[in-house]
This record gives structure tokens, sequence and C-alpha cells, in this order.
């Protein structure tokens, strides 16, 4: 008897738990795309009217009077969805703090002298205005002058055509976009922390300047199912003035190192799930031979989970070595940031064999940010008389000039403080 009852005991117990596990493993999958839909409200409150049954009255009555408390939520629950990062890759997660060193390319150059700073270099040229630009730009500011100029360009037209050669698509966007596109992208555009500059209000409502144009070509393609899957990857590229309201204090970053305003050549890629860990190896490699062929010596940084940022999945960092500050500099990063961007912009992409559309994977790459390939330039190819060699593969952009000198024809800069 004693051990039938434990065991119908056992028995019960057994159904009652399984019970409860099954009903928490197997909740009901409603359609929430359409009950939890504020326009269909007058709709579901009206069906449940023709049912004309007392006992959906009630039913109906809590369901219309807790809609906005839901409502709130889920606009207060999505906020702060939108605030986690991407997941990371589970190749870094060990890094702790420190970057793994992927790769040195290259040899530091031998000098027979003491090598000179950028800043030294390009003031002893007159190529460049730094000083007493506060009642004119403001702080962090620079004027380019003669052939440092004419280099800015040449650097900008290379590397396009370079990028060309690899069948990236040649794109020019606006550097002004509205805040949702760059936080959708991954930055925040709001409190004292943020280094985005932002539009006064009579300017148009929520306007900013754009920080990279990696954000104005994901916007760009926004809202979009972008294409057949056997037409991926997507490749972009595109010059644009890029704006950030960041200071530095970091003696290393001093001069046009870290400035508020710049030209950058940026590449964009939109590819399928599966291919962007490989793409984010292919813009490496580009990357890594286009400053190569400048003559730069490089090392290449597997970047830890801290330096991601909101948006990426992996990024590397590529530094160049810049003797005059006897330093690696940062002069290029690229990133995988996988759907992380399309699912904030709805960003799609047919599939072959016709199951649907899917999100597509987002990749973006510096292939030229001016002012730190100016220093690294500057540095690497200085001449003991305080001249400039330029680079053989950049001469047939400034009209096969070999040596850059000190310029004569550009006036100094005179200015004269403002009187209230």
């Amino acid at each position: 008897m004693r051990k039938s009852i434990i065991s119908v005991l056992n028995k019960t117990t057994f159904y009652s738990i399984s019970t409860r596990l099954w009903h928490v493993q197997h909740a009901p999958e409603l359609n929430f795309t359409y009950l939890c839909n504020g326009k269909n409200l007058d709709d579901i409150s009206a069906n449940i009217q023709r049912r004309k049954d007392p006992k959906y009255e009630d039913t109906k009555r809590k369901f219309l009077s807790e809609y906005p408390k839901y409502e709130d939520t889920k606009r207060k629950f999505l906020s702060e969805c939108k605030n986690i990062p991407n997941a990371t890759h589970p190749d870094i997660i060990g890094y702790n703090d420190e970057p793994r060193i992927v790769k040195y390319i290259g040899e530091k150059k031998e000098f027979k002298f003491k090598p000179k700073e950028f800043h030294e270099i390009a003031k002893r040229l007159n190529l460049i205005r730094t000083e007493q630009l506060g009642y004119l730009s403001g702080h962090r500011s620079y004027y380019l002058l003669g052939d440092l100029a004419n280099l800015e360009h040449a650097l900008t037209q290379y590397t396009l055509n370079n990028l060309i050669r690899q069948n990236f698509k040649v794109v020019t966007v606006p550097d002004i976009l509205h805040r949702d596109i760059i936080e959708s992208c991954g930055l925040n555009t709001r409190g004292d922390r943020t280094q985005v500059y932002q539009l006064d209000e009579q300017h148009g409502h929520d306007l900013c300047l754009s920080g990279t144009s990696e954000m104005a070509l994901a916007g760009f393609l926004m809202n979009r199912i972008l294409l057949e899957e056997k037409e991926l990857p997507l490749k972009l590229a595109t010059v644009s003035r890029c704006f950030r309201a960041e200071t530095s204090s970091i003696a290393d970053e001093k001069g046009i190192y870290r400035v508020h305003e710049f030209t950058k050549v940026e590449i964009f890629i939109a590819t399928k799930p599966e291919e962007s860990n490989k793409m984010l190896e292919e813009i490496r490699n580009i990357e890594e031979e286009h400053f190569t062929t400048l003559g730069l010596h490089l090392r290449t940084l597997d970047m830890p989970p801290h330096e991601l940022g909101a948006p990426a999945y992996r990024k590397y960092d590529i530094e160049a070595w810049m003797p005059g500050r006897q330093m690696f500099g940062e002069i290029s990063s690229c990133s995988n940031c996988t759907d992380y961007q399309s699912r904030r912009l709805n960003i799609k992409y047919n599939k072959i064999d016709g199951s649907g559309s899917e999100f597509v994977h987002t990749l973006n790459g510096t292939a030229c940010a001016v002012p730190r390939m100016l220093i690294a330039l500057l540095e690497m190819y200085q001449n003991d008389n305080g001249t400039i060699t330029v680079p053989d593969c950049l001469r047939k952009y400034l009209r096969n000039k070999e040596v850059i000198r000190r310029q004569k024809s550009v006036p100094e800069l005179m200015l004269i403080k403002n009187k209230k």
C-alpha cells in the first residue's frame, strides 16, 4: 500500500511538474503584431461588440484601459533595447583591455638626422596655419596651404581610384543628417558627452552634422529591400567632411591629429550575414595594401571589446609609424556591424531561394582620413634640408611634382579681433 501511494504521488507530482514546464516552454504564440498595434484598437473593439457575449465586455474594457500603459512600457522598453550594444565576436572576448597585434607591415625608415614632427615641418614650409584662428573658426581647426592642400586632394583622388579598381561604387553624400539616422548607426546625439554637432532648431528639427559618411550611406539604404542575394555584396565609397565635437589634452594628439572637421574617404559594404566575417578581412586587406603603396610602416590591431563602440561586432585599427613623434598613430579602422544598423534602419535583401527577405550585415572602413595621413607622410618623407619628397604614386596627381619646398606665394594670415 505504501509503495502504491508513493507511486501515485510521484506520478501526480511528475504530471504536475511536466504540465507546468509545458506551459513555460509553450507560451501561446499570439498575433502580437496585430493585437499590439494601436491602429487596430477600433477594429478589435468592434469585433468584440459583434460577438454580443457579456463575457467579452470585461475583456474589452480591461484591454482598452491597459493598452495606453502597454504603449508607454513598449516605448520605454524599445528605447532601452536600442541602447544595448552589438554582440561581441567570440575570438576577442578574452582580450581584456589590450588589443592583439595582428601584424607589422614594412620597416621603419632609418634617418641620418633627427626627424622633425609634422607641425614643425609644415610651419617651416608655410604649408599650414593653426594659430590665431579662435575668432575665425574656433579651437582645433586649420588651414592647409599651397602644396599641402594639393596633397590632400591628391590623396583623396588616389584613394578613390584604388577603390574603383576594387569594384566600389562612388557616391556623394550629405553632411547634414537627421539625428535618428545617426543614432540608428550607433552614435549618441544627446547629453553633455555627445561628440555630435547639432544644428539650431530654427534651421531644422533634429538635424546634426555627420561625424562620418558611413551614416549617410547607411541612411541612403534605409527602409529598402536592397538587392537580390546574388547581387551582394554592395560596395560603396565616398569622400566627405566629418564633424566631431571631441577634445583631447594628450600631447601626442596635438595639432591636426585630432580636429573638429576633416576630409575622409569612407567605404561601406552591405552583404549576406554568412559573408560578413570574411568581408571584414577583405576590407582590412584593402586598407593594408593601400597604405603600403604609400610607403608607410604599419601595424594592425584587433581591438578589445571596450574599444568597439555600440555598433561593432569586431574592429581592426591600422596604425602608421610617425617618425617625428616616435609613435604609432591610428590612421584607419574597419568594423563589422553585423545586423546592428540594418535592423534599426530596416535594410534587407531578397533570399535567392525565394524564402523571403533578411537583414543585411553592414561593414565600414576608413580608406583615408586626411589629417593623420598628412602627418604620417610628411614625417616619413622629410629630408634633412627641410623639404618633403612626394611619394611616387602621388606625383601624377600633383603635376609630377617630386619635392615640396617652402611656399612663397601664400599670404600671411592677418586677423583683427572683433569688438562689440
